[in-house]
């Protein structure tokens, strides 16, 4: 049985995230396990759990909140079975520990703010899930609150990492939706090179992965309030125009993740993508 996790703290961005997900798994199948986590103090759940149970009104509180959010989403998407989980520690730790153990298809976070991505890195233990977890992750922020995948886009340097990236969001997107492939043409390389990869690149995903509408992106950097536009900012005004619904990106050492992150240009300004986006997980070798 495939799975979906969704780390949830009873607020309305976690909320939201659930909602997402459960509309992902209705069409697809999947579980969903929804995971709170007591980081406050150590062993919490399993002091107040144990033989001489500590006196923690934070623990029977999460419990009526998680029975509550169980009952909601069990009756408004009655295909998807949802099961619950409580842990203790440090956020980040927990979830590595619990798909270490569990196959998930994907953790599916909320973030908070209408910034997808810069919103994501405002947290460390999310940025952390993000860059070092084996598991896929699927970011969705608070204003997306419909799933929605007619436009799928893309960052594409041409990189083997790419189509991985793509045959991991298979089992929550599918293949039938429009593909977008985006390039940024850090280097001005000559348009028609650029086109001669497209081509083969389109042909190794239709026959590998069998997704038949896709279309590509050549975005030259041009000039924003008078300085050479980031690569972050040419990404966000091509998923503005193409009204791109989710975000697929890779997280090898030659990513433009990898370098949006290490150039530090992950900022409210530069990076505002309101969007939800799947970040593939990363392979040894």
């Amino acid at each position: 049985m495939s799975k979906l996790l969704i780390p949830i703290d009873f607020s309305e961005n976690s909320d939201n995230a659930i909602h997402y997900a459960a509309e992902i798994a209705q069409q697809t199948g999947q579980e969903i396990d929804l995971i709170h986590v007591f980081s406050q103090h150590s062993n919490t759940y399993a002091n107040v759990k144990g033989d001489t149970p500590l006196n923690d009104p934070r623990v029977p509180e999460a419990e009526q909140n998680m029975i509550a959010t169980l009952e909601k989403y069990q009756q408004e998407f009655p295909s998807v079975k949802l099961n619950s989980i409580f842990k203790d520690g440090n956020l980040y730790d927990e979830i590595k520990a619990v798909t270490n153990a569990t196959a998930y298809d994907a953790v599916v976070m909320g973030t908070h703010g209408a910034s997808g991505l810069d919103a994501v890195f405002i947290g460390s233990n999310t940025y952390d899930t993000i860059s070092n977890t084996t598991t896929p992750v699927l970011a969705v922020p608070e204003t997306s609150t419909k799933f929605k995948k007619d436009n799928v886009a893309l960052l594409c340097n041409f990189k083997e990492a790419e189509l991985t990236a793509l045959q991991q969001a298979i089992p929550l997107f599918k293949t039938d939706y429009r593909l977008i492939l985006i390039h940024v043409n850090t280097t001005d390389r000559p348009i028609k090179d650029i086109d001669a990869d497209f081509k083969n690149w389109i042909d190794r995903i239709e026959s590998e992965l069998g997704i038949s509408d896709i279309s590509y992106i050549i975005k030259p950097q041009t000039l924003f309030m008078r300085q050479k536009e980031t690569v972050a900012q040419a990404i966000t005004s091509v998923l503005l125009d193409e009204q791109v619904d989710i975000l697929i990106l890779t997280k090898s050492k030659k990513s433009v993740f990898r370098q949006l992150t290490e150039s530090n240009v992950i900022k409210k300004m530069a990076f505002n993508i309101q969007i939800p986006t799947f970040f593939a997980r990363v392979l040894k070798g």
